[in-house]
């Protein structure tokens, strides 16, 4: 999400979205242009109260959302990759409002999410998730998520078994769930930042899985060097050049 846009992203946010799953807003915060350690974490202790505000959403999703909207935390993941978040947040819940998530077609579901980026195939991506997790007319994804012994093997099978999930958006997914808060969700905004602040060396390339794990390992390792919880420094990392919190 760009800062230049996100006045504008805002309002479509508030006007499009009358029929909420669970609400949740854009949180605004300042920016930051500081490039050491301790810059950094005086910065974290200036949006440590929206961050925390955040993560008390995530956590609420999982613990209090229905089935059906811990399905569409995926769907949005889904929509993420090279599309505005609160873009892809408002087609969501366009999609919820008119009942169209479990049963439409893919044709369907593409013809209102067009401002959704590759619109076509995320649709399809939607439809074939669905049959994972629609058991008897039921939708059952609780119960799948926690069957795993740890956040990585769930990871895997989200990525070896939904199309259109990669680390990034499995990452993602699980951590607006509040169930993957030590899982990284590296983009290039985030490697850059990483590089900035001596957590990597160098910006990658090329992010094949090798080095998308490679890299994870090391912003533990430096979130924990640096004593700011790896969820935290996700949104700190967005939020320092953005101006702002969402998902």
């Amino acid at each position: 999400m760009y800062w230049l846009n996100i006045n504008a992203l805002f309002l479509l946010y508030n006007t499009d979205m009358k029929n909420s799953l669970i609400p949740i807003n854009f949180l605004k915060t300042q920016t930051d242009n500081s490039c050491t350690i301790e810059g950094l974490k005086n910065f974290w202790k200036t949006v440590l109260p929206l961050i925390s505000h955040r993560e008390k959403h995530f956590e609420n999703v999982w613990k209090n959302g229905t089935e059906e909207e811990i399905f569409a935390e995926l769907v949005f993941c889904l929509f993420t990759p090279q599309s505005k978040a609160v873009i892809c947040w408002a087609a969501v819940n366009d999609l919820a409002g008119k009942n169209m998530i479990f049963d439409s077609k893919y044709t369907d579901i593409a013809k209102v999410i067009n401002k959704v980026r590759f619109r076509n195939n995320k649709a399809k991506y939607v439809v074939e998730a669905r049959k994972l997790f629609i058991i008897n007319d039921n939708v059952k994804i609780k119960e799948k998520l926690i069957s795993f012994k740890n956040i990585y093997d769930l990871r895997n099978w989200l990525v070896q078994n939904i199309k259109g999930i990669g680390y990034k958006e499995a990452g993602h997914f699980l951590r607006n769930i509040s169930i993957g808060k030590d899982l990284a969700i590296l983009d290039r905004h985030i490697l850059k930042n990483l590089q900035v602040y001596g957590g990597i060396n160098e910006t990658p390339k090329i992010l094949n899985i090798k080095t998308y794990l490679e890299i994870e390992k090391q912003m533990q390792s430096f979130a924990k060097n640096i004593e700011i919880p790896m969820a935290h420094l996700d949104m700190l990392l967005w939020c320092k050049n953005t101006g702002g919190i969402f998902k």
